[in-house]
């Protein structure tokens, strides 16, 4: 029996990065059109995701979301409880997840099913002292593992007044505020890639 428990969860074709410009890392640019095609009803659909982790022709898309508190990060370790095996143990800056068929309870379709995934990740995930507001910082494409070949992250970045953030669930283990320095710095190598490739551009800007 899969670990997936016949979870489906949304995807893209591969043909769609070729649409709104192929990237490799982050792309900062061009983030608005690129998500009324990501987000077009037309042009993406739900697959078993035990298929779809072993199927690099598409792309799974995942809320990626950065927790700022001024200059601090949210981070933490991935625990056996979360969905993907293959990067427990590792230190993580994004929260978020797949986007599942119970996202388009109500009729919602395209971006309103998106941001209801958003919300319930972040709401499965955390407790907030004060309601959180996100924006899409970039998307992210890695084609340097297996894990990101089938994964295309839209990477949110919110900031919070405070840091009355807590864990909700055991996949967020050992959750702390973190200055950026020391995530760019001496805690750069334990950091999943995503994590890295996002710590770097928020360094740099």
């Amino acid at each position: 029996m899969s670990k997936y428990a016949g979870e489906e969860v949304l995807v893209v074709p591969r043909s769609v990065l070729d649409e709104i410009g192929h990237f490799e890392g982050l792309c900062t640019e061009g983030l608005e059109s690129a998500m009324q095609v990501l987000l077009d009803p037309q042009r993406h659909f739900f697959m078993d995701r035990a298929t779809a982790e072993d199927d690099p022709t598409h792309k799974q898309l995942i809320p990626y979301c950065i927790i700022r508190c001024g200059d601090r990060i949210l981070n933490y370790t991935r625990g056996k409880a979360g969905g993907e095996a293959r990067l427990h143990a590792q230190r993580s800056v994004g929260v978020g997840g797949h986007i599942n068929p119970v996202d388009t309870g109500e009729g919602r379709t395209g971006p309103a099913a998106y941001q209801a995934a958003v919300e319930r990740e972040l709401a499965e995930e955390l407790i907030f002292g004060s309601l959180p507001v996100s924006r899409v910082f970039a998307l992210l494409n890695d084609e340097s593992n297996p894990v990101g070949q089938v994964h295309l992250g839209v990477v949110h970045l919110i900031d919070v007044e405070n840091d009355n953030v807590h864990s909700n669930e055991d996949a967020l283990a050992d959750l702390t505020f973190t200055p950026l320095s020391e995530l760019a710095g001496p805690l750069f190598d334990r950091l999943e890639t995503w994590s890295q490739i996002c710590i770097r551009e928020l360094a740099d800007s």
